[in-house]
């Protein structure tokens, strides 16, 4: 008997784009004005813009941009970036003011310590353990020392397959995160935990939520090579 081949990272980030393309005008139409009857996610929001040093904000898996034109309107220097090409598209042609580029959260195209704070807001939710430790490395990689991170998802420990979304056939992975394990993979990737915001279910969401902001530790400085003496 032929068991089914693993999915590669490659192949799940193929059916998320794949996913999120096909969902993308039904999307941006059904959340255009989400944030309005979400006071939670709107007093998370204003804390992290509250606490963001100065320098700009990438929206990590910003989808039409609707959270990024909050931040920006926050006052924050805010951008977005997002796997699905559609979704990019309907951010640009909606917010023309800010800049949106398709990307990868696990190979961000931003150089080194270039970043005040990152948002990864329900966008970890589509990577396996490994997926988000990499995509985790990554965000660190690119906020200066002292930046913010904040990730909001929903809680639980289930890996979901949805097969139809807003109206469309999707093939889509939904992985439910403990906020233990994430906080113990932000550690690894070298964040430090400042805050936490729980929601428990409501009518609106009957999943638990949390949201987790963390500051990037300062990145330890790698040894000298034996023998090099630094001294004068």
């Amino acid at each position: 008997m032929t068991g089914r081949a693993p999915r590669t990272p490659a192949d799940l980030e193929a059916r998320t784009r794949q996913a999120y393309d096909a969902v993308a005008g039904a999307y941006a139409r059904l959340l255009a004005d989400d944030l309005a009857g979400a006071p939670w996610d709107r007093a998370v929001l204003a804390a992290f813009a509250e606490a963001m040093p100065p320098g700009p904000v990438l929206d990590a898996g910003c989808g039409p941009g609707r959270i990024t034109a909050h931040l920006a309107g926050l006052g924050l220097d805010a951008r977005g970036l997002d796997l699905s090409p559609r979704m990019v598209a309907i951010a640009r042609r909606t917010h023309p003011s800010l800049r949106f580029v398709v990307g990868s959260l696990t190979d961000l195209p931003e150089p080194d310590a270039g970043l005040a704070g990152a948002l990864a807001w329900y966008s970890l939710i589509h990577l396996d353990r490994a997926g988000r430790a990499d995509a985790l490395a990554d965000l660190h990689r690119v906020l200066a020392p002292g930046g913010l991170l904040l990730t909001a998802f929903q809680v639980g420990t289930d890996h979901l397959r949805r097969t139809s979304a807003y109206g469309h056939p999707v093939r889509l992975d939904v992985w439910r995160l403990d906020p233990a394990d994430l906080t113990d993979q932000l550690r690894a990737a070298g964040f430090e935990l400042v805050d936490r915001w729980d929601r428990p279910p409501s009518r609106r969401e009957t999943t638990p939520q949390t949201a987790l902001l963390a500051r990037a530790a300062p990145r330890r400085a790698e040894p000298a090579p034996e023998g090099d003496s630094r001294c004068p």
